[in-house]
């Protein structure tokens, strides 16, 4: 059954405007943000760009490795799928590629953690 154009432009336009939201949201409160993690924002120690920035890199670090990891899932899954159904004795080779792709997500995360240690420290 083939997906309708209609609910793939919609799921891309609201995961556009969503993570539009969240940008702004996460470029306009550096200040409460560097607090709750721990910091003072008002301390000469601390400087609110280095937090913007700092914060922005780490979540673009996830969120791009999560859709790499989600559309490599994606094309590996369909592509095992198919190769199972075929060779059912298959099963432990597909996994493994299976779960070499969703191995990128945890890398994301693994330099998303590095960049918020570098930030606290």
């Amino acid at each position: 059954m083939k997906t309708p154009f209609r609910f793939v432009a919609a799921t891309i336009a609201l995961t556009v405007v969503l993570a539009a939201g969240a940008t702004v949201l996460l470029l306009a409160t550096p200040g409460a943000l560097a607090a709750a993690a721990g910091g003072a924002a008002g301390s000469p120690g601390v400087d609110s760009e280095v937090w913007r920035w700092g914060l922005m890199a780490a979540a673009i670090a996830t969120s791009l490795a999560a859709l790499g990891a989600g559309f490599a899932v994606a094309k590996v899954g369909t592509a095992a799928v198919g190769a199972l159904a075929e060779k059912p004795e298959l099963f432990g080779r597909l996994l493994i590629f299976v779960g070499l792709a969703e191995g990128i997500a945890i890398y994301g995360l693994i330099v998303s953690i590095l960049i918020l240690n570098r930030l606290v420290a």
